[in-house]
């Protein structure tokens, strides 16, 4: 059975302490999986501003969505800036309410938020982005190992729990 390469089956679960190092250790892994949405929505609004900026210069790291935003704005000229900033900002919105609710272990942050971000990877693809689709892959790998060890870390959490206690939610 996998576990996350958390070490989950190599001591007893009676001790306390090595279940709080796991449980340390498995919510560790589940922020780092969810901080590739903070990363993704600050990168993509860098973006956004080097392309308001007319730099030529972007990352590797941005939305798909928010290049075509980017590309209608500049077509629409002064009001398009505007809109850029509104719907870039939102986009961005969602990504950081995405990655809230995921560094608490909410597996449908992860899952919902994976599945717009593979969406945007097949705009990336469609527009012949190579590296951009390559780093949207490479992300998604590391949110799902986060997603991965949510398991994991609800039965370190239920074997912490005292017997007879009430179950309260996060």
């Amino acid at each position: 059975m996998a576990t996350g390469g958390l070490g989950m089956g190599t001591a007893p679960a009676s001790a306390p302490s090595n279940l709080l190092a796991q449980k340390l250790r498995a919510e560790a892994v589940v922020k780092a999986a969810a901080g590739w949405f903070l990363w993704v929505a600050a990168l993509s609004v860098v973006n956004s501003f080097l392309s308001m900026s007319g730099s030529g210069i972007r990352f590797i790291f941005g939305l798909g969505t928010a290049q075509i935003i980017d590309a209608l704005a500049h077509q629409a000229g002064s009001s398009g800036v505007v809109l850029d900033l509104i719907i870039n900002g939102f986009v961005a919105g969602v990504l950081l309410l995405f990655w809230n609710f995921a560094r608490k272990g909410e597996k449908w942050a992860f899952i919902v938020g994976m599945a717009l971000y593979a969406v945007d990877g097949l705009i990336l693809l469609s527009l012949k982005d190579v590296l951009g689709t390559a780093f949207h892959a490479y992300a998604l790998y590391r949110m799902y190992r986060g997603i991965a060890v949510i398991p994991v870390l609800q039965r370190i959490e239920q074997a912490m729990a005292p017997a007879g206690a009430p179950i309260v939610p996060k």
